[in-house]
C-alpha cells in the first residue's frame, strides 16, 4: 500500500499577526483531499505544520514515514492561502526541497502554485494541480500507480521531458455534488493541541467546517484560483451530521463556517434551521455573508434560530462609489439596515474594510470611518486592497508590482502600487480606524457603566480605561495623517 504524506503551506508561527491571536484552525482543505485518498485505498497521514514553526520540522517525519508521495494541499477555505505570503510560499519551496531529497514524488495544489505553477515545478514540484484538486489528486496518483500516461489528465502541470519543458493540461470542472465527498479526515488532526491554544487565550474552542465552495459574485478584486465563479453547497443534513460528529467526539460546540459566502442557496438556512432543531442540536456558529443576501426573506431570523452568533460581513466602504468601482453590486444603505436588523436578533456583526482602492479619495476615506462610528461593528477587519492575479483590479494595476507584487505575512499591510496617498498614509490609516473605533467602544460602555453599575464586568472596565490612551493616540494619528498627506501632494 502506497504511503502519502500530506502537508500544507500556511504556518500560523510565521504570521505574527494570526499567531499573535491565537485563533488557529486546522488545515481542513488538507484533511479532505487526505480522506478521499484514503478512501481509495491508499494510506495517510498529515505534517500539521499549521501550528510548527518552520519547514524543516518535516524532516524527520519524512524519514520516519518514508512516503512514497509528498503532497502540499493547502487549505483552501483558509482566506490567508489567496493572499499567497511570501513567506509561506518559502516554506513551500522548502519542503519540495526536502521531500524530493527523501525520494518523494511531489504534488502541489493551492492557490499560489496555481497562479505560478511554473515556478513550483522549478522548485521541485513534480506535478501541481491546477484548481480544485481532490479529484485531479485521484486521478493522478492512480494513473502514477498503473504507470499510465499523464498528458491527458484535466487540471495538472508538470515537465514534460528533460528539457525541462512544461505541459499545462485542460482545466478541470469542479465538483457539483458535494455530498459525493467523504468527511474531513479529523482523526489525522491533534485537535488537543488546537484546543490548549483557543481554551488557554479565548476560554473557548472553535472548530472549522465548510458547506459551500466557490462564490458567484463578481468582485473585481477578489480572486478565485480555486473554485470559480462557480458556486456548490452541501446539503443542510451533511453538514448537521458532521458538526453532530464533531460534537459528539471532540466536544465542540461553536463552529467557523469557513465558506466565502454562507447559506446563498434559496431555502438553505431556513432547512438547515428545521435540520438542526430535529435533531436538537445545540451550538454556536459565525459566517461570513452578504449584506444584500441576508435581507432576502426571513435570512437572518433562520441563522439566528439554528445558532447563529456572529456574521463577518465584506461591507469594505462606506463611500457608495467605491463599492460600485468594485463591482461589488450592494449598497451602503443596505450594510446599515443589515447591521441593525443582526443586532435586533443579538447576532454579532463584524466588517471587513479595504481601504485604497483606485479613485478612492478623502471624502471616500471619512464615509468608511462615519459608517463604522455610526454602526458600531461588534470586530473589525481592516486591511488595504490587495492585487491577485486573475483580477481586473490585478490587470489594472500590474505595472506597479515589479518590486512586490505579494505581503510577506498578513500583517504587512504594503499598498503595492501607486495610489492617492503613498504606502505610509494607509499604514498609519489602518491603526487610526481601529483607534477611533476602540474610543468609542469605551466611551459607550463607561455611559453603560454609569446607567448600569452592578453590571459592571472586567472586561467592560478594560474598554473604559482604555479610552485614556485612545484619545490622545487616535488624535495623534489624525495629526500624523495630515502631516504625510501635506507632505505628499507638496
Amino acid at each position: 500500500m502506497k504511503k502519502l504524506l500530506f502537508a500544507n503551506a500556511y504556518f500560523y508561527p510565521l504570521d505574527k499577526k494570526q499567531w499573535k491571536a491565537k485563533q488557529p484552525y486546522p488545515p481542513l482543505g488538507t484533511i479532505q483531499a487526505a480522506a478521499l485518498m484514503r478512501e481509495e485505498g491508499f494510506e495517510v497521514s498529515l505534517f500539521d505544520n499549521n501550528l510548527r514553526q518552520n519547514a524543516e520540522e518535516i524532516i524527520p517525519i519524512l524519514k520516519e514515514e518514508k512516503p512514497d508521495y509528498l503532497i502540499i494541499y493547502d487549505d483552501g477555505f483558509n482566506y490567508l492561502t489567496k493572499m499567497c505570503l511570501t513567506s509561506m510560499r518559502e516554506e513551500a519551496f522548502s519542503m519540495l526541497r526536502q521531500g524530493k531529497q527523501q525520494g518523494c514524488k511531489t504534488i502541489v495544489c493551492s492557490s499560489d502554485s496555481t497562479d505560478h505553477y511554473q515556478t513550483y515545478l522549478k522548485q521541485g514540484a513534480d506535478f501541481v494541480l491546477l484548481g480544485e484538486g481532490e479529484l485531479t489528486l485521484k486521478t493522478l496518483i492512480q494513473a502514477l500507480e498503473n504507470e499510465e500516461d499523464t498528458d491527458k489528465i484535466s487540471g495538472i502541470a508538470f515537465q514534460k521531458n528533460a528539457q525541462n519543458a512544461v505541459q499545462k493540461n485542460s482545466k478541470r470542472s469542479v465538483i457539483q455534488d458535494l455530498d459525493t465527498l467523504p468527511m474531513a479526515a479529523w482523526d489525522l488532526v491533534d485537535i488537543e493541541a488546537y484546543r490548549k491554544i483557543w481554551m488557554a487565550h479565548q476560554g473557548y474552542f472553535v472548530l472549522n467546517i465548510a458547506t459551500t465552495r466557490g462564490c458567484p459574485y463578481k468582485c473585481n478584486w477578489c480572486a478565485k484560483p480555486i473554485y470559480g465563479n462557480r458556486y456548490n453547497s452541501r446539503s443542510p443534513h451533511k453538514v448537521a451530521d458532521e458538526i453532530e460528529f464533531l460534537m459528539n467526539n471532540y466536544g465542540v460546540n461553536y463552529f467557523w463556517m469557513c465558506d466565502d459566502i454562507f447559506g446563498l442557496k434559496p431555502s438553505w438556512p431556513q432547512t438547515f434551521r428545521e435540520v438542526v432543531k430535529q435533531r436538537q442540536l445545540n451550538f454556536k456558529y459565525k459566517i461570513q455573508s452578504r449584506v444584500d443576501l441576508l435581507l432576502k426573506e426571513d435570512t437572518i431570523a433562520a441563522l439566528a434560530d439554528s445558532g447563529l452568533d456572529t456574521v463577518w460581513v465584506g461591507a469594505e466602504s462606506g463611500s457608495q462609489k467605491i463599492l460600485d468601482a468594485m463591482d461589488k453590486g450592494t449598497k451602503v444603505e443596505q450594510i446599515y439596515e443589515a447591521t441593525r436588523m443582526l443586532k435586533k436578533k443579538a447576532v454579532k456583526v463584524a466588517f471587513f474594510i479595504q481601504f485604497g482602492y483606485l479613485g478612492e479619495q478623502e471624502e471616500d476615506i471619512a464615509k468608511t470611518c462615519r459608517m463604522v462610528l455610526d454602526l458600531m461593528p461588534d470586530d473589525l477587519g481592516v486591511s488595504v486592497s490587495y492585487p491577485l492575479p486573475g483580477t481586473k483590479f490585478y490587470e489594472n494595476v500590474k505595472k506597479d508590482l515589479s518590486k512586490k507584487a505579494n505581503w510577506v505575512d498578513s500583517d504587512d499591510l504594503d499598498m503595492m502600487f501607486q495610489n492617492t496617498f503613498p504606502p505610509s498614509y494607509y499604514k498609519r490609516l489602518h491603526r487610526y480606524l481601529h483607534k477611533i473605533y476602540r474610543r468609542k467602544r469605551g466611551y459607550q460602555t463607561l455611559s453603560r457603566i454609569v446607567k448600569k453599575p452592578f453590571q459592571t464586568t472586567f472586561q467592560k472596565l478594560k474598554w473604559v480605561t482604555a479610552v485614556a490612551y485612545y484619545e490622545p493616540s487616535a488624535r495623534i494619528d489624525a495629526w500624523r495623517l495630515k502631516k504625510i498627506k501635506q507632505n505628499y501632494s507638496s
